[in-house]
């Protein structure tokens, strides 16, 4: 039997109840343009679908022009109308029967449940004839009381007037000043939906839609059986509210309500010979916007996938790492991260390569988004200026930072061999009392010098353009410099190698003078069974010597079986002595 080609992207299509199926479609230039898939994947439904929405769940809407339409599903739900100075009492007392699902307020607004705030001294919350309500407007000319008819100090009853009319509605009264109050500005936004327009805060946002559905006959149910007579009969005229019920009672009527609910229902019938109450049956939409990243993805990737949830976020920029089995689809779950994490990601990217270069750059591919990959990163109150394509940066590492941070004293002045952009340096720069800054990349020297001055610490901090061991040679070496007390050393895939330099950096100092031995903390990685003894063997061989204590931390997984350690240890005199 011939296929015929869908229009659409790759969407949800139910087969049969339990059964879905992912139809390829041809690369455009659509939302969710993604490579050519080579063949239909079918997909089993789960059998229990827990609560709460799902895109499992539901139908579609009859109108999808655009791919976002198609993540669009509708829900037939059981409601409460009830006058809108009630619905927060009631909804304490419904509590454990109305709707909760993830960001659905279970108060909804609908058009047309408000009046107009000049109407409602007027209409007030009792049934009244035209007789009536014309009498109630002549004592409020003359400037009778409501109960007994007696007439009103003119000072009470101006108050009384100016908060009951606006400036049209003003009599003529001797001494009354006509006080002209601006109508409250409400925001409205027109949105086109179908045939007609809705109104933005009443029953519709960017993640879900409420409406009554209008069925023939609905306000002729009868309630008199079980609410009163004269229940039927009542009217509200104020403004009302939507209580939305929870999703297993959708189109049931009051009959099939559970007693709580008619409970409360007959409490405020009989309390009241005003209040008025209906079961309506609405339409809940979720829109696109509604539905997570992971829930979307988990869609439109092939079963059995597993979906990317995770990224670093460096300013506006996501990093995805994904993986070889993603990268078919890495246009589409790159615009999915984009939406779904809008204003702040303006752009996505994809390491495309392991980091091998001297500099510690990485190869990056833009996935979706503006192509600027200079960005603003904030960290503990410091902002550092990165551009990703020319510099190295890793956000997962504030936390070690901020614990490396915090062994440092004001007393200290710091040695960063490989500084980058600062992260380490300026933010130590803050607390100690000097810092001396090194990196071989130009580019990321260029940001630090940058990042320093638009911190205000260029004074506290003196930044080098060198190889790392030329850099602790000179720095040690150096007449003028201050004696340093920590030396760090980011460089997890070579930094150990560096440590021979430290062999004899003060051979040539006079020996009766006080020296302090500085403390390194030198970072690297480790793929053995025991990560720490490896290290520490690392660190052995490149010093050449045995006998010294080191601390070991455990800084983060970076990969399956690979750690990212630190060693701090205080440098041996033996080694900085030796000849």
């Amino acid at each position: 039997m011939a296929l015929y080609p869908l229009p659409t992207a790759i969407i949800l299509n139910r087969i049969t109840p339990f059964t879905c199926r992912f139809f390829p479609k041809p690369l455009s230039s659509s939302l969710f343009s993604a490579a050519a898939v080579s063949a239909a994947t079918t997909a089993t439904l789960p059998q229990h679908l827990s609560y709460g929405p799902s895109l499992y769940k539901g139908h579609k809407s009859s109108h999808q022009n655009s791919d976002e339409e198609n993540f669009t599903r509708v829900f037939d739900i059981t409601a409460l109308r009830v006058p809108a100075e009630q619905c927060f009492s009631l909804e304490s007392k419904l509590r454990g029967h109305l709707l909760n699902w993830p960001r659905i307020r279970n108060i909804a607004r609908v058009a047309g449940d408000d009046i107009d705030d000049e109407l409602k001294e007027f209409i007030g919350n009792d049934i009244s004839t035209d007789d009536e309500t014309l009498t109630v407007l002549e004592r409020r000319i003359y400037g009778k009381g409501e109960g007994d008819g007696e007439r009103m100090c003119s000072v009470l009853y101006r108050d009384k007037l100016a908060k009951t009319f606006n400036s049209i509605g003003y009599v003529k009264f001797e001494n009354l000043a006509k006080i002209s109050r601006p109508k409250k500005k409400k925001w409205k936004r027109e949105e086109k939906e179908g045939n007609g327009s809705v109104r933005r805060g009443y029953g519709r946002s960017d993640m879900s839609m409420v409406e009554v559905v209008e069925e023939e006959g609905s306000g002729d149910e009868d309630f008199r059986g079980l609410l009163g007579d004269d229940f039927r009969t009542r009217k509200w005229s104020g403004s009302t509210r939507l209580l939305l019920l929870d999703e297993r009672y959708a189109n049931k009527g009051i009959e099939e309500m559970p007693e709580a609910i008619k409970a409360v229902l007959k409490e405020h019938n009989e309390e009241s010979t005003r209040l008025s109450f209906e079961i309506v049956r609405c339409k809940l939409t979720l829109l696109y916007n509604y539905w997570q990243m992971n829930e979307v993805l988990e869609v439109l990737l092939p079963q059995g996938m597993i979906v990317p949830s995770a990224f670093e976020t460096v300013g506006h920029i996501a990093h995805l790492n994904l993986r070889d089995e993603h990268f078919p689809y890495k246009k589409l779950i790159a615009k999915v991260v984009l939406d779904k994490n809008k204003p702040k990601i303006q752009t996505v990217v994809n390491k495309t390569d392991v980091i091998h270069n001297d500099y510690r750059t990485m190869q990056l591919e833009v996935l979706a988004g503006n192509h600027s990959l200079v960005t603003t990163v904030v960290e503990n109150g410091l902002y550092f200026d990165v551009d990703l394509a020319a510099v190295y940066w890793n956000s997962r590492l504030a936390t070690e930072r901020q614990r490396l941070l915090s062994c440092f004293t004001n007393n200290d002045v710091v040695c960063d061999v490989f500084a980058g952009v600062g992260p380490i340096a300026i933010a130590a720069a803050k607390k100690v009392k000097y810092v001396y800054a090194n990196d071989l990349n130009p580019n990321a020297v260029e940001y630090l010098e940058r990042n320093c001055v638009r911190n205000k610490l260029e004074r506290k901090i003196e930044i080098f353009n060198m190889d790392g061991r030329r850099f602790i040679d000179s720095i040690f070496a150096s007449e003028k410099a201050r004696p340093i007390t920590q030396v760090v050393m980011n460089l997890p895939n070579d930094a150990a190698e560096f440590l021979d330099s430290f062999r004899g950096i003060f051979r040539n100092k006079h020996a009766d003078k006080q020296f302090t031995l500085p403390r390194i903390h030198v970072y690297g990685f480790s793929k053995a069974q025991d990560p720490e003894f490896d290290f520490h063997e690392k660190i052995r061989i490149a010093l050449s010597e045995v006998a010294f204590e080191v601390q070991m931390h455990k800084v983060r997984l970076v990969a399956p079986g690979k750690w990212m350690l630190c060693a701090s240890f205080v440098l041996p005199e033996i080694v900085a002595f030796a000849k």
